[in-house]
């Protein structure tokens, strides 16, 4: 018996009684919520006079909070309950920061392993238990998806991603699609190393990691790299490229796939085609309309995405610096600029939300569902 007159049995009870109390305890508390942070319904990353922040911001564009970022970031991925966004750093980099978006503080800091490099994009599993990242092997540019416990966010494993240069991941049927762009760079410098010798691929891994599906673009575009997703409901998947080859060519920068088929790519009419300079930034999916940017171009286009003519052109805006693209919640887009601009983006034009001087938008603008 203890000085305090305990069995050791009796402290055991005790001690796991407390424990029981404590979990009761934990359990009544209210699990924050988007709520506790304003409900957001867009992410976006910007460079500030000299600095960089995460904004978070309602569908008129008001900046609901802003929090500081290290380096110039470029997408940010949400977690689907707890007001928790993982902001990356522009690609290739070596940070990724989890904040807390309800407190206004860091909760993580994120390190890719020794030789690996973040590519800029990032999606949490359907119940939010695990964050996958979109990695490269510095040397190689061999793709890699960092998988992160959510709730302490240690790195649990890795899978490999199908292909060279990984970019957009997003959550697909409980597994995952894979944006491969194909393009070996230079650990240093960016410097694109096999542009002749490109292969990228859009890759469906399982929920164990495995590659169910993978698909390449015929041969003549094999210089057009796959950078971006966007993905609807019922299955069908929206993608944007990015033109590596002869820039006096108007190739197509978008493209369609459902998985278990061959992807189709969706030219812009020959007028319009060279509007883009080759180079698709952003790209949003909403209802019948795909939204696809420029910022090289200063334009957004936009595609029909219907069952009977899906791809099939609609209209062009320009926009100077047209950066990220985002489905707006009453239709159409919300689309932002490099000026700080936030416009409604629709069939009929462009119609201004709200600008902020002294703001530059980065590549990005994240819906939370």
């Amino acid at each position: 018996m203890s000085a305090l007159g305990l069995t050791p049995r009796m402290g055991i009870e005790m001690t796991s009684r407390r424990r029981f109390l404590a979990g009761l305890a934990a359990l009544a508390l209210p699990c924050p919520s988007w709520a506790d942070a304003g409900s957001p319904a867009f992410l976006a990353a910007a460079k500030v006079d000299e600095g960089y922040r995460l904004f978070g911001l309602a569908a008129t564009g008001e900046a609901l909070f802003s929090l500081p970022l290290p380096a110039r970031g470029h997408a940010a991925t949400a977690h689907p309950q707890r007001p928790l966004a993982v902001a990356f750093a522009r690609r290739p980099g070596t940070y990724a920061l989890v904040i807390d978006c309800a407190k206004g503080a860091l909760a993580a800091r994120l390190t890719p392993p020794e030789g690996r490099q973040f590519n800029g994009h990032g999606a949490f599993s359907a119940d939010g238990a695990v964050l996958y990242t979109s990695e490269v092997v510095a040397e190689g540019s061999a793709g890699r998806i960092g998988l992160w416990d959510s709730h302490d966010f240690r790195r649990i494993g890795e899978w490999d991603s199908g292909g060279i240069g990984p970019h957009d991941i997003r959550l697909w049927d409980q597994g995952l699609i894979v944006a491969n762009g194909g393009i070996e760079t230079d650990p240093g410098d960016r410097t694109k190393l096999n542009l002749d010798r490109m292969r990228p691929n859009l890759a469906r891994l399982d929920r164990a990691g495995r590659l169910a599906d993978v698909v390449e673009l015929p041969g003549e575009y094999r210089q057009n790299s796959i950078r971006h997703l966007a993905l609807r409901g019922d299955g069908l998947i929206a993608f944007a490229m990015q033109w590596e080859g002869d820039p006096a060519e108007a190739v197509p920068l978008l493209g369609l796939w459902r998985p278990g088929s061959a992807p189709v790519l969706c030219p812009a009419p020959e007028t319009e085609a060279p509007r883009m300079k080759g180079y698709a930034g952003s790209i949003a999916l909403n209802g019948s309309e795909i939204a696809l940017t420029s910022a090289k171009g200063g334009v957004a286009m936009l595609f029909s995405a219907g069952l009977d003519d899906a791809g099939a052109f609609l209209a062009t805006h320009s926009r100077a610096d047209a950066s990220g693209v985002a489905a707006h919640s009453g239709g159409g887009f919300v689309l932002s600029d490099g000026g700080g601009g936030l416009s409604r983006l629709t069939f009929d034009g462009l119609s201004p939300l709200r600008r902020e001087d002294g703001l530059a938008w980065d590549n990005h603008l994240i819906a939370l569902r």
